[in-house]
């Protein structure tokens, strides 16, 4: 069995003009990603190296492209899990910290618990040398003048989701040639969130999981929906049942369009390793790194390759 790492760059209504940088930006992280497990590194250091070299993408609304937030300040949320032992970190509220999903494996790693949240994970990243970024360094131009531009629309969060200005979050999942997977989600989340505001991403089963049992995902889209419905999860609920992971995506998702009107999208791959790539949104960018392969795409039922030069 090969070795897969899938990542995605946000489920949203991405304009043409980013959508070019987008597809450029997945597919640089996706062969990060798999060079890191090429050259014999875990599962876990594969996805986040993945998602740290999304968080260094302003392109992406994670890390040092993160939105901002009712107050003007940045609010990051990151997941990370390691499939074979249910090892799970994340952190939820933190300040201007510049990879996140590296304070979530510090979590993991180094304390007895499962999550951090709001000043104690700031204080946790500072006790072991994480340094805070200031906002201007983590925040574009271009999201300053978003965030001024369209302060008027804050008390709509639903209806202006798939909207062209709306922003999203990045993910990445891997399986290893023994079957084992592991997962990642990082966000800066929603532009004019209220402080204090937790969405989907480092939520567990959410945002993401990873069980060696019936694989890993990390979902994207509209947060308070993937809530709702605990998407990750419900995605692998049925592929426990016998659902190709491609079915098991298109379900969920369909489910929680039906039942909450929430659109997004998820990557997963299977201990068997299948894996897909999908999404009820008008765009996701997405790349899967598969053999000597790079698997790409932007739009609904596009799945481009070429040869993975890492």
């Amino acid at each position: 069995m090969s070795a897969v790492l899938v990542v995605h760059g946000g489920a949203w209504a991405i304009p043409d003009e980013l959508a070019p940088v987008s597809v450029q930006g997945v597919k640089a992280a996706a062969r990060h990603g798999s060079s890191v497990l090429r050259s014999g590194g875990s599962l876990v250091d594969a996805v986040e190296a993945a998602v740290r070299a999304l968080e260094d993408n302003t392109v992406f609304n994670a890390g040092h492209g993160a939105t901002l937030k009712i107050d003007g300040e940045v609010q990051l949320d990151a997941i990370i899990v390691d499939g074979k032992t249910l090892a799970f970190g994340s952190v939820s509220c933190v300040k201007n910290i510049a990879n996140p999903v590296s304070l979530a494996r510090a979590v993991m790693e180094k304390t007895s618990h499962v999550m951090l949240t709001g000043r104690g994970a700031d204080k946790f990243a500072e006790s072991i040398g994480i340094a805070m970024v200031p906002t201007d360094k983590l925040v574009t131009e271009c999201e300053r003048k978003e965030w001024e531009k369209h302060k008027k629309y804050i008390a709509a969060v639903n209806e202006e989701f798939n909207t062209q200005w709306a922003h999203d979050t990045v993910g990445a999942v891997a399986l290893d040639s023994a079957g084992n997977v592991a997962c990642a989600t990082s966000t800066g989340g929603t532009r004019h969130k209220m402080v204090g505001r937790v969405g989907d991403s480092p939520v567990i089963g959410c945002g993401a999981y990873a069980d060696n049992i019936s694989g890993a995902v990390s979902c994207t889209g509209h947060g308070e929906s993937i809530l709702k419905v605990t998407l990750a999860r419900l995605i692998l609920s049925h592929v426990e049942q016998g659902k190709s992971v491609e079915d098991a995506s298109q379900l969920s998702l369909q489910h929680m369009g039906d039942r909450v009107q929430g659109a997004g999208g998820a990557i997963v791959v299977s201990p068997s390793g299948q894996w897909a790539a999908t999404f009820t949104t008008k765009r996701m960018a997405w790349a899967a790194a598969e053999d000597d392969v790079l698997w790409f795409g932007i739009d609904p039922k596009e799945k481009l390759k070429e040869k993975l030069s890492l």
